[in-house]
């Protein structure tokens, strides 16, 4: 993203008739916020003045100490391509901080940002991250309501007629590039109603804004063509659920630290112990790239999902795959996260990992080239393949025992999040679902 000055930013939001300013940020469980100003309220915005109330929002802190400060990143300003009909509305992308000048432990961007210091002490420049995220695209009632009704029956890059989200994707597309994003594929995904829009690269700051406004444009201009975008893992059953693949890099200074044109398949050891360590912490952080009971109606075998712990160069069954392209493009892919996720929380954590397979200089398990789905039990044990947790309470247990993936989250945003995720399930295990009741009301 550009820089801006306040000058600019100030200059700009005269210039094009900038009536309101959204002050965006992201709570723990990675949900969007925001407070709305009007843009005469623009200065004290400049001057990190603004206040905001912490005890609203889950995670966050307790009435006695509500007061919060919204410090906006000068280079997140944006313009939105919509409007009210009385001017334009523009955004800022804040942290959170303490009334004391220090950044609050619960905010999921400055938590990232403390993780980052410490990769730049390993000599570290950028951890960079292309994300591939997927939504399904549902029809509208009479009340603006949505509906289980799909607004297609396309299938992986199938197109119009099939494919009837073409127009609402390709205004997805149009908007998000003068926004400033440099869109690399769009196309339908393998379900119906299902679509995929892929963008360039970016630092972990930059690319995590870009996915939280992405999900805000999404849905935006779903509803402006009488759709509902959706980023829930499983809407339905019996077809492929939403992933949000992970490509995720290391740069120095010196270029991509994951790329070494003498190395085994060409990679370097950095990246070969970073994929170790991303490895070695899989069960733990699963809880955060996948952080919801729906989450794991994904992660079964037979819908492309991953479900076991490997990696492989061409193989697409394992949980990372290396992609082919190497020099600057040298990266590796992460394929369970799913759109849920706070990206904020999951490069954090994915990160950390990383980092302790290098500053342990672990040992990355040779990969596996095979279709591990069609593997016995015997041949996945054999090779040292463990299984991917199968429910959100497996997965928080696996998260309480990892002091690694634990360290990146921070005690504040740990201790809030395993609580949540906790009632979400008791409340998840207590209910009676259809197919409970089409299996045992009779029958029993």
């Amino acid at each position: 993203m550009p820089e801006f000055t306040r000058e600019q930013i100030t200059k700009i939001a005269k210039e094009e008739d900038v009536r309101f300013l959204r002050l965006m940020f992201t709570d723990i469980m990675g949900i969007i916020k925001n407070v709305e100003v009007p843009i005469s309220q623009l200065e004290k915005v400049l001057d990190n003045k603004m206040m905001f109330d912490g005890s609203s929002i889950e995670g966050f802190v307790r009435i006695e100490e509500s007061d919060m400060y919204l410090r906006p990143d000068l280079t997140s300003w944006l313009i939105f391509p919509w409007g009210t009909g009385k001017g334009k509305i523009a955004r800022l992308i804040c942290d959170i901080y303490n009334p004391d000048g220090t950044p609050f432990a619960g905010d999921p961007r400055s938590n990232l940002k403390r993780v980052l210091k410490e990769m730049g002490e390993f000599g570290f420049t950028s951890f960079n991250l292309g994300p591939e995220p997927e939504f399904f695209l549902f029809k509208l009632d009479e009340k603006g309501e949505p509906t289980l009704e799909l607004n297609d029956k396309g299938g992986y890059f199938d197109f119009a007629p099939t494919d009837l989200g073409e127009n609402c994707r390709r205004e997805i597309v149009l908007q998000l590039e003068e926004m400033g994003f440099e869109i690399e594929a769009s196309h339908h995904e393998v379900a119906p109603g299902q679509h995929e829009i892929d963008w360039k690269y970016a630092n972990a700051i930059e690319a995590c804004d870009y996915i939280q406004t992405f999900k805000l444009v999404v849905k935006t201009v779903a509803r402006q063509h009488g759709l509902h975008a959706t980023f829930m893992p499983k809407p339905l059953f019996g077809v492929n659920g939403s992933g949000m693949h992970f490509n995720m890099s290391l740069f120095t200074k010196d270029g991509n630290a994951f790329y070494d044109e003498e190395g085994d398949m060409q990679l370097s050891e950095t990246a070969r112990q970073f994929l170790a360590g991303v490895l070695s912490h899989a069960r733990a952080y699963t809880a955060i790239c996948n952080p919801t009971v729906n989450s794991y109606k994904r992660l079964v075998p037979g819908y492309e999902a991953p479900v076991y712990v490997a990696w492989s160069g061409r193989n697409r069954s394992p949980l990372i795959r290396v992609p082919e392209s190497r020099g600057l493009s040298t990266r590796i892919e992460l394929r369970s996260v799913d759109p849920t996720a706070n990206p904020y929380l999951a490069m954090a954590v994915l990160l950390k990992s990383g980092l302790d397979g290098i500053r342990n200089e672990m040992v990355a398990p040779a990969p596996v080239d095979r279709n591990i789905y069609v593997m016995t039990e015997e041949e996945r044990h054999e090779r040292g393949i463990n299984d991917l947790p199968s429910t959100l309470h497996n997965a928080i247990k696996y998260l309480r025992q990892d002091e690694v993936v634990k360290a990146g989250l921070g005690s504040h945003i740990y201790n809030n999040f395993v609580e949540a995720k906790r009632l979400e399930w008791a409340a998840f295990r207590q209910q009676v679902s259809e197919w409970e009741r089409e299996q045992y009301l009779e029958l029993y």
